[in-house]
């Protein structure tokens, strides 16, 4: 269970904003859970907002108080030392409700989609256009950040749902990103 979080304050910036910075942030955090190989840390943004849409400036972290402190002790936030202020490792309050906080997909191109198709399936671009139509097209209302892919290099738009709150915490394992599908966090 999570049972502590540190909280991570981005500072005002001229030359960053603060999505930028949170982008960057999300991205040392990703490789740093990679590399310690973890997968009991996961992450909340307290701020976090659908109307207008965004996540803040505070990144939180929660896991066991083992684990946070093994991250505190690896260098995976050089380069953002200036624009963070971190706050001591502190117990999740008892009155903490819980929630799940997710990843979701969205196939949003259709453009992308029908050449897709039409490379694996061997159909026409009328074919494809009639199969896809433009309907189809999402355009997803959920903060997110930006980042880019280790493997591909390309970059792509991580949006994150948050539910309503839960009646009972669901322990389980977070990916690298902090997420879970299945488990809940602590949400104060």
């Amino acid at each position: 269970m999570t049972t502590h979080y540190i909280d991570i304050q981005l500072l005002p910036d001229p030359e960053f904003s603060p999505a930028h910075l949170l982008s960057a942030l999300v991205a040392k955090l990703h490789r740093a859970l990679v590399a310690q190989g973890s997968n009991d840390i996961a992450i909340a943004f307290p701020h976090y907002q659908l109307q207008p849409r965004g996540l803040g400036q505070v990144l939180r972290l929660l896991g066991p108080q083992a684990s946070l402190q093994t991250l505190l002790n690896t260098d995976w936030l050089r380069g953002m030392r200036d624009h963070t202020q971190l706050s001591a490792v502190a117990a999740v309050p008892a009155t903490a409700e819980h929630r799940h906080f997710t990843r979701r997909q969205f196939k949003t191109n259709v453009e992308r989609l029908r050449r897709r198709r039409i490379k694996c399936k061997g159909e026409t671009a009328e074919q494809a256009e009639q199969a896809i139509p433009s309907s189809v097209e999402r355009q997803p209302d959920l903060p997110y950040v930006h980042l880019r892919s280790s493997s591909t290099s390309q970059p792509f738009q991580l949006f994150l749902a948050l539910s309503e709150p839960v009646s009972a915490s669901v322990l389980g394992q977070f990916n690298a990103y902090g997420l879970s599908t299945t488990a809940t966090i602590p949400w104060f």
